[in-house]
């Protein structure tokens, strides 16, 4: 998505801070759904750009864990294998390039999102 508006460094920051703390998951049970979800709570209100960045990371990090359930009961009958592999492939992967286009300024929607918050 192209907007005219050119977000101030700070909102940036914010921004791509509101992606790249979803790897806090590695170490916080559910950080990657906590983590995006402190920071849009505290900046929505003082920038578009932000909060616009940290519902869409919200969004992909409840979607991800939805998706990554279901593969998880399908590991009973042996796609769930593969299919955890893919989820885990497909949220690294996106949560990088989402982290990158705050960083540059630009508003990045992640594919295959359920948008809980609009």
């Amino acid at each position: 998505m192209n907007h005219p508006y050119t977000p101030h460094p700070d909102e940036k920051q914010f921004a791509m801070l509101a992606h790249v703390i979803a790897f806090a998951g590695f170490i916080i049970p559910l950080g990657n759904i906590i983590g995006p979800l402190i920071i849009w709570l505290i900046k929505k209100d003082q920038s578009h750009y932000v909060d616009f960045h940290g519902k869409e990371s919200l969004n992909f990090q409840i979607s991800i864990m939805i998706y990554g359930v279901i593969s998880a009961i399908l590991w009973l009958i042996v796609i769930g294998i593969v299919a955890s592999i893919a989820v885990g492939i497909f949220w690294l992967v996106l949560t990088i390039i989402g982290t990158i286009r705050a960083t540059e300024g630009q508003y990045y929607r992640y594919p295959l999102t359920i948008r809980f918050f609009k």
